[in-house]
């Protein structure tokens, strides 16, 4: 190659070094688009890569593209899917709404790559990699094979091996009971297993919606090319296409049902998006719930214990804080943020094309990242070392005026009342006050007021 290549188009002159893999029309986009310093992931990289390879892999079965330049074309796009040439996806993800200069970005490396791979063959961005193809329909369908492979091969089993370090904790625990807490007030005893068991069920929950999501996820709008009309491919390139990335992704996919759909909405994105705040929300519900459980060691409600994993303050020496849970804490509140921007992205489609792909793609795929991470490590360095503390349950268990409702039935609920209204005022238990009082036989009272026969039925 020369020192540099220079086009000439309607846009005037464009120089792009010779070293670059990409050609003019990703350089004048990088000239012209804001810089925020955000790349395309890894992910939606691989996914335009895979699209290139089976769109050489179709059109060559199809007759429409040479059998070498096919070959040329589907061994650099490997090389790209394996991430060889990520240095050369240099777009920012603020650019044009259908992605646009990011599939040319791909286009032009590949064709770059593949012109150095087959020296003797004329190897063209647009005409030869670019075959039968859109940004505005590859884009869409590059954001559902990104969306789908974390979804069903990072985010689901992370959430898995949560879910299963929560039931065993909750088996450990189901016989260490303590006070139970409504409005932050004591309420009648429960056991930790049992609060952990409402843990593990959430996430039970939070696996089937976003199990549930698949069959739209897993539809693709490749073959429907501009406007979703299938103007310049071939009939059966959209169905092939599907089974092509299927066997790439271990995945089922298939073209969309209606093309017009699949690329003017991107409610599928919006939908895994909400699933995506929904299973945060829960995990937020039960980091807050560790901080709170774990607070103390003394001074709080100290009945269970998380691992201590770094020193909690630069000033009060044996401080220990429970920083797996703040930062589990905070990813919940960036995926919730993430699918607020989705929201505006996905009610931003104008007729034909939604026009917010790539900040959309962007945020979907951060909070698959970030919640699988986020739960591999909230598994490894939190719960599995959570421990109850239950001699201190045990004490709050006495000292809880809410011990007096299992007398209700039997003295009646104004006198219960006044018992634990006088226990408050007084600095006294429920059972002092029954025994100072001789209200009930001692055997009944210790009966009544034995915590485990307050957990039935469901203990």
């Amino acid at each position: 190659m020369s020192e540099y290549r220079i086009e000439r188009d309607s846009m005037g002159e464009m120089e792009v070094p010779a070293e670059a893999m990409y050609g003019a029309s990703t350089a004048r986009a990088v000239a012209n688009f804001p810089v925020s310093g955000l790349r395309f992931p890894r992910e939606f990289i691989r996914a335009l890569a895979r699209i290139k390879y089976a769109a050489a892999t179709v059109n060559r079965d199809l007759g429409k593209l040479d059998a070498g330049q096919a070959e040329a074309i589907r061994n650099a796009a490997l090389e790209v899917a394996g991430g060889d040439w990520d240095d050369h996806f240099v777009l920012d993800i603020f650019q044009t709404g259908s992605g646009t200069s990011t599939n040319m970005n791909a286009n032009e490396v590949i064709a770059h790559r593949a012109a150095r791979i087959a020296p003797d063959l004329t190897i063209h961005p647009n005409d030869h990699v670019n075959m039968g193809q859109s940004s505005n329909d590859v884009i869409p369908t590059a954001m559902h094979l990104a969306a789908s492979d974390l979804l069903v091969h990072e985010l689901t089993p992370a959430l898995r091996d949560l879910h299963a370090v929560l039931q065993q904790k909750a088996a450990e625990t189901m016989d260490a009971v303590k006070i139970g807490r409504t409005h932050l007030m004591d309420a009648t005893p429960i056991t930790i297993g049992q609060e952990i068991s409402g843990w593990a069920r959430q996430l039970e929950l939070g696996i089937a919606r976003l199990q549930s999501v698949l069959p739209r996820l897993t539809e693709l709008a490749q073959g429907g090319t501009a406007v979703g009309t299938g103007l310049n491919t071939h009939p059966e390139f959209g169905a092939r296409m599907a089974a092509e990335l299927s066997a790439a992704y271990g995945i089922e996919f298939s073209e969309a049902v209606n093309h017009f759909e699949a690329q003017a909405a991107q409610d599928a994105v919006v939908e895994l998006s909400g699933q995506l705040k929904t299973v945060a929300v829960s995990l937020l519900k039960i980091a807050n719930d560790v901080r709170l459980l774990n607070a103390g060691p003394r001074c709080g409600l100290g009945e269970i214990s998380v691992p201590a994993v770094q020193p909690g303050s630069s000033i009060m020496p044996g401080k220990v804080n429970p920083v797996i849970a703040e930062s589990l804490a905070q990813v919940c509140a960036q995926v919730i943020g993430n699918d607020a921007a989705i929201t505006v992205g996905g009610g931003s489609g104008l007729l034909d094309l939604n026009v917010m792909l790539p900040m959309m793609i962007h945020n979907l795929l951060e909070s698959e990242r970030l919640l699988a991470s986020a739960c591999r490590m909230f598994a490894d360095k939190c719960m599995k070392g959570l421990q109850a503390n239950r001699a201190r349950c045990a004490e709050q268990i006495e000292w809880s005026m809410s011990m007096v409702t299992s007398l209700a039935p039997v003295i009646g609920y104004d006198r219960a009342s006044q018992i634990a209204k006088q226990a408050v005022a007084e600095g006294k238990t429920v059972r002092q006050l029954c025994e100072a009082e001789a209200l009930l036989p001692a055997d009944e009272l210790d009966r009544l007021l034995d915590p485990e026969s307050m957990l039935a039925p469901h203990a």
